[in-house]
């Protein structure tokens, strides 16, 4: 048991911070929705109804939707793009989708390699790209999650305004709907670009996301 929380740390670690913070957001959240439930004369409520509202699930889907685009814009742009003297980039020479032997796929494939990944056809072209297929389908779930529940809590706003609710679409093409949505992506591409950019000169000794200490700044690709 204890090689297995070993082995799998790294993801364990942030699971249980997710939680917590997850759980940290829904208290606090909690108490600032009774805030305004008081000041427009309404009754606070309990933790459980405030999470399975859409005033929580709005947040959490506009959160979750900026991270997963981060990551699909990322594992999908530097396939081609490269950045000279980044660890989070390949070698400029190596740019492309590469070889099937450098890829190990079909008859470079190892007797341990994943099984779609001997095959060939349409699972292996699922295969090679199932990651950012999975990121970019998560983006757009959750980027429709924020929509529906923000459609929701917008109309009820509207309401307490004296104002007619308006539908989906309409929200969708609203100030409210692209300020949320552009407010995220915004930071998570500044993150991205933080990240690419300081790793070329800044160092992390022990940090996979770091070159070795003492590599030269033009070196590209290289972990540490």
């Amino acid at each position: 048991m204890k090689q297995k929380i070993k082995e799998n740390g790294l993801s364990l670690a942030f699971l249980v911070m997710f939680l917590l913070t997850l759980a940290g957001q829904a208290i606090a959240g909690t108490g600032q929705f009774n805030d305004q439930q008081l000041v427009n004369g309404g009754e606070p409520v309990p933790v459980f109804t405030y999470v399975t509202s859409s005033d929580f699930a709005v947040d959490v889907a506009e959160n979750w939707q900026s991270e997963y685009l981060q990551f699909f814009l990322f594992i999908t742009m530097t396939i081609w793009l490269v950045q000279k003297g980044s660890p989070e980039s390949k070698d400029p020479k190596e740019a492309g989708l590469e070889s099937d032997e450098k890829q190990l796929v079909g008859r470079h494939a190892r007797p341990d390699s994943p099984a779609w990944a001997r095959a060939g056809g349409l699972r292996l072209q699922l295969y090679s790209n199932s990651l950012g297929l999975v990121m970019g389908i998560v983006f757009v779930l959750s980027w429709l999650a924020q929509s529906v529940a923000g459609v929701a809590t917008y109309n009820s706003q509207r309401l307490l305004d004296l104002r007619d609710p308006v539908s989906w679409g309409a929200y969708f093409t609203s100030p409210e709907f692209w300020n949320r949505s552009l407010q995220n992506w915004q930071s998570e591409l500044l993150a991205v670009l933080s990240m690419v950019a300081l790793s070329i000169y800044l160092r992390q000794r022990g940090s996979p996301e770091s070159k070795p200490v003492g590599a030269p700044h033009s070196w590209t690709g290289v972990e540490g």
